[in-house]
């Protein structure tokens, strides 16, 4: 492929743009963003360089001088919107809200831009916008009595949880998409069987478990506020001991 390196490189690293001639008509970011503007319409899959050519008007061959491999472009891509979240220059110096703060933050770029989840990887870590997310997130834990080390966990696993939690919901919501019939039709038709199946004798524990907690919560907000609550509630000194934030639920 054209521009492509034989041994490995940041695209961070790289000049704008490699080779001679007139000063172009666009720039790297004018790529990127045509790259966002593609996924965002169509879908990650839909993205091509051929077609970013064609959306800025240029042959396909030129961008290879700008971004040598596809991988850089999801790179890229993943930075620029990274450079959506809206940080403080100082924290609140209460750890826990700032980091829901993030988590919901990190929530609402996936839902603009839903190919995210498909691209994301920590070998994408070292960005511009990205060491800027990781360097607030370090400045807001400094009240954390933590270790370095705990604390860098504590970033992933609210990323990690807040990708995966997006990641189901909005498959949960291309399936209903397609379904024939409602959600609730299906709910129903779906609780009906789990019910029988309980009521079968062979999974005592997951009877005494819907006989005993209560219904889970339905609302996709109160569920994510659950989920966050929970998982930091695991790096608080001061919830050690203490009743885990909200009630347990189950699907019944």
């Amino acid at each position: 492929m054209a521009g492509r390196a034989a041994v490995p490189e940041v695209i961070w690293a790289r000049p704008e743009r490699t080779g001679r001639g007139p000063k172009p008509a666009y720039s790297r970011r004018d790529i990127v963003d045509a790259a966002v503007r593609i996924a965002d319409a169509d879908g990650i899959d839909a993205l091509s360089m051929r077609r970013v050519a064609a959306e800025l008007g240029c042959g396909t061959m030129s961008l290879y001088n700008y971004v040598p491999r596809k991988e850089d472009l999801y790179e890229l891509m993943v930075d620029a919107v990274s450079g959506e979240y809206e940080l403080p220059e100082e924290p609140s110096g209460d750890w826990r809200a700032d980091m829901t703060g993030i988590a919901y933050q990190t929530r609402a770029i996936m839902y603009r831009h839903p190919w995210l989840a498909r691209v994301m990887t920590t070998a994408y870590g070292y960005s511009p916008n990205a060491l800027r997310f990781l360097e607030w997130c370090l400045g807001c834990l400094v009240p954390l009595d933590a270790p370095p080390g705990l604390k860098m966990q504590l970033i992933a696993m609210v990323n990690g949880t807040v990708m995966a939690t997006v990641a189901n919901e909005q498959a949960m919501a291309e399936r209903a998409r397609g379904l024939p019939w409602s959600e609730e039709e299906e709910q129903a038709v779906r609780g009906a069987y789990l019910m029988g199946q309980v009521a079968s004798g062979r999974y005592p524990h997951l009877a005494g478990l819907l006989a005993e907690a209560p219904a889970a919560p339905a609302d996709p907000e109160e569920i994510f506020a659950l989920i966050i609550a929970r998982l930091l509630d695991s790096f608080d000194p001061g919830a050690k001991g203490q009743p885990l934030s909200g009630e347990p639920f189950t699907e019944a």
